[in-house]
């Protein structure tokens, strides 16, 4: 069974300037490198998805 994408940055909680976004994705990018960070529109945060081996 996959693993639910895990959310990271919930903009209907955080407000954030691009640049804080951009900074924010960057540094999630290393500190979970087995995932891949994106932008998901419908849950309106940056989540993660554990990538598949």
């Amino acid at each position: 069974m996959d693993e639910p994408d895990r959310i990271f940055i919930d903009f209907h909680e955080e407000k954030l300037t691009m640049m804080q976004v951009i900074s924010k994705v960057a540094e999630l990018q290393k500190q979970y490198p087995e995932y891949e960070i994106f932008m998901d529109g419908d849950a309106y945060a940056i989540v993660g998805r554990r990538r598949k081996e």
